[in-house]
């Protein structure tokens, strides 16, 4: 009897622990089964106190936009449903008009490169509840104008303005052409690296239209091969202008709808220039335009009078590495403005006249603004985010535009980001840190006090918990040359110290990326936490190059990319290897894109450090990769052929004695297979042995129907077999 219980007994215990230590699985990862619940699309509207969301009901598979009330967090009402309009299958996107009573609906999106995509679009009117569908064509950027009464567009690289009144439309561009004229929508390297589409603005009082023209007749074209599903492959053909190449020629120009005219504006002797961004300013006749320099350490911030053409540098900003492009000015009702700047050594923010007088550094400290929220006119105060509680955290505060009466708004030592009321009396916080899953709360902007849950992910805790799985600790690493540097790292939840365990080490390293900070998991941490399952520690560090750590930091790597970072993965796992738990026989690295440039150096030149390495998506010789991105931290290849060739993988395969993994798509518009392709002929030509994989109409994400989940288990059973 007492044998059957000890039996029982040891059965119960055996049961428990298969619970307690259930498996993380790649076909969980990539099926969604830890994905999140959120609040989609959220917009706060400006001229009641409430905010819409986009809601999808599952039962009757319709999507809805909901309005709720920020006081009460109560629903309002539904602005539109689906369900009841037949021609309105899905919703994609959506944006009001000023009056907030009319809005633009994008349904059957499809994307062209990573911001950039063309929708069918639908006008909703909430008072009459019409729906109207303005043009048959799939178009881009559609923008209500200052009243509503019309919408500009652009349409096979030409605008258009569709009335609504008299359900017209006029086309006021007319020379635009594929591969040579965009009027109003950004080229590929400015959609890229400046991070923008719209190229277009319309004026406070909807009668003019500023837009920016590319003239990319001389940009070299770019072709790709895509697959598909023919008997033959098609190509793809873009303009894609390399380092050191032709860049499209800029033009700003006024259209004027009282006039039906447009005029070129001449914004002085500048050569092989840019135009990051164009605003006009709270003046219906005054348009603003940001002019950089090709070496992007020169920055005019110009106030155009768009009836005379008359242009006024109102502002000059220098950096002797280079200046990186914001979304951070902001017109007030007093004509003054707000500009954010790193000319101190961090990013903070400015407060200037009209004229470009400085009135007041608002912030100030060795720590950087991240995000501005908006400007209270009422109180003159400003919103904003910071790390000030360290560069691995972010929280919200609040400060008088004369810099006095800080406070901070956010308790929780995490990830904190912030959706404002109109009256910015309230704002919808979204927390989350390395523990706890997104929470969304809704706040008091004076104290904030957290008033009421919004969304929580207490399920998704739950349903984490049988996992078991050790969370991510931070800590910091000091190399032998005295750098010290943010990481993490995920260890087998039954870590024995006695034990000697193979290392991961991921990064990515790129100059102002962060990957070191404390936020909820991504795809790739759960694949950490089911490595770790696997008996592997997973490290991640920061080097030098990265952000959020101040100017000096981020910008050492200028004209040498490749060096300092490399250098300090190396130092950083040469520390990792002395750990008396760490197995130095079995130390990795892998990365993506940047990461994979990275990756591929740090098994080159630091072969007696790592054993194996993947690269997936990699640069492997800047030479490579587009202008404005690559030029912004190394200048040309005929002005820096060293920087370019001295730190490129390509040119160090001689020394590969690991373990190599490369990975590409084939239609990576971004980081383009010849990468990869270059780099494969220099290892066979070096006579080095390596693996591949090419994925076949695939871009920079690597990802459609099953492929990521491929990847994913080509790249586990690598590190299985090879570390």
């Amino acid at each position: 009897m007492r044998s059957k219980k000890i039996t029982l007994l040891i059965l119960l215990i055996a049961s428990y622990s298969i619970v307690a230590q259930q498996k993380i699985t790649l076909e969980e990862i990539w099926t969604g089964a830890f994905r999140t619940k959120g609040m989609d699309e959220l917009h706060a509207l400006k001229n009641t106190n409430q905010y819409t969301v986009l809601d999808f009901d599952r039962a009757s598979r319709s999507m809805q936009i909901d309005l709720y009330d920020f006081e009460t967090l109560e629903k309002v009402t539904t602005l539109i449903n689906t369900k009841d309009f037949s021609e309105l299958e899905s919703i994609d996107s959506y944006t009001f008009d000023s009056s907030e009573t009319k809005i633009l609906l994008a349904t059957h999106s499809s994307p062209i490169f990573r911001h950039s995509f063309t929708a069918t679009y639908f006008v909703y009117d909430t008072k009459t509840k019409s729906l109207h569908k303005f043009t048959n064509n799939a178009i881009q950027e559609p923008t209500f104008s200052s009243d509503g009464s019309k919408i500009a567009y652009a349409f096979e690289n030409n605008l258009y303005v569709y009335d609504t009144t008299s359900k017209t439309n006029l086309q006021i561009t007319q020379d635009g052409q594929k591969n040579k004229i965009i009027n109003g929508i950004t080229d590929w390297v400015y959609e890229e690296e400046f991070a923008f589409v719209k190229a277009f603005d319309w004026n406070k009082t909807g009668d003019k239209i500023a837009y920016i023209r590319f003239d990319e007749s001389e940009v070299p074209e770019f072709s790709m091969d895509l697959y598909n599903e023919g008997l033959y492959p098609s190509q793809y053909v873009f303009k894609y202008p390399k380092a050191g190449e032709k860049n499209a020629t800029v033009s700003l120009h006024v259209y004027d709808l009282k006039t039906n005219t447009s005029s070129k504006i001449n914004l002085g002797n500048y050569t092989d220039f840019y135009i990051p961004r164009i605003q006009w300013t709270n003046d219906a006749n005054i348009l603003s335009a940001q002019v950089m320099n090709r070496h992007q350490n020169n920055l005019d911030l110009h106030f155009i009078d768009a009836s005379s053409g008359k242009t006024n540098i109102v502002l000059n900003e220098k950096d002797n590495a280079y200046i990186d492009i914001t979304d951070n000015l902001t017109f007030l009702s007093d004509t003054s403005f707000i500009w954010t700047s790193e000319k101190d050594g961090y990013n903070h923010i400015y407060h200037y006249d009209k004229n470009g007088k400085l009135l007041n550094q608002v912030t100030k400290g060795n720590w950087e603004v991240t995000a501005y929220y908006g400007f209270d006119e009422k109180n003159k105060t400003i919103y904003y985010q910071s790390v000030e509680n360290g560069s691995i955290n972010r929280d919200i505060y609040s400060i008088h535009i004369s810099g006095k009466k800080k406070n901070r708004l956010t308790s929780k030592t995490g990830t904190n980001d912030a959706t404002f009321s109109p009256n910015f009396q309230l704002f919808i916080n979204t927390y989350s840190s390395a523990t706890h899953a997104p929470l969304y709360t809704l706040n008091d902007s004076k104290t904030g006090k957290e008033l009421k849950t919004i969304q929580s992910n207490e399920t998704l805790e739950s349903k984490l918990a049988p996992y078991n799985i050790a969370p991510k600790t931070f800590f910091t690493l000091t190399t032998e040359k005295g750098h010290t540097l943010n990481a993490w790292s995920i260890k087998p939840k039954d870590f024995d110290a006695s034990k000697k365990y193979p290392v991961l080490m991921y990064q990515y390293s790129g100059p102002g990326s962060q990957q070191v900070a404390n936020q909820w998991n991504s795809s790739n941490d759960y694949w950490y936490y089911m490595l770790a399952q696997k008996g592997y520690i997973v490290i991640c560090v920061d080097g030098r190059g990265t952000g959020f750590k101040g100017a000096e930091f981020k910008k050492c790597t200028y004209k040498e990319l490749g060096k300092y970072e490399v250098e300090d993965q190396i130092d950083a796992a040469k520390v990792i290897a002395k750990y008396e738990y760490v197995d130095a026989s079995r130390i990795g690295i892998w990365g993506w894109s940047y990461g994979g440039f990275m990756s591929s150096n740090c098994i080159l030149k630091g072969n007696d450090v790592f054993k194996t390495a993947i690269a997936v998506a990699p640069v492997t010789s800047w030479r490579y990769y587009d202008s404005i991105y690559t030029e912004r931290y190394m200048q040309t290849p005929q002005e820096n052929a060293s920087g370019y060739d001295d730190n490129s993988p390509i040119n160090h395969v001689n020394k590969l004695k690991g373990n190599y993994l490369l990975v590409h798509g084939t239609a990576d518009d971004n980081v383009h297979v010849q990468n990869t392709m270059k780099m494969i002929e220099a290892l066979v030509q070096a006579n080095k042995q390596f693996d591949w994989a090419i994925y076949p109409d695939k871009n920079h994400g690597i990802y459609g129907g099953k492929t990521r989940l491929q990847l994913y288990t080509k790249m586990t059973n690598f590190i299985i077999n090879n570390l």
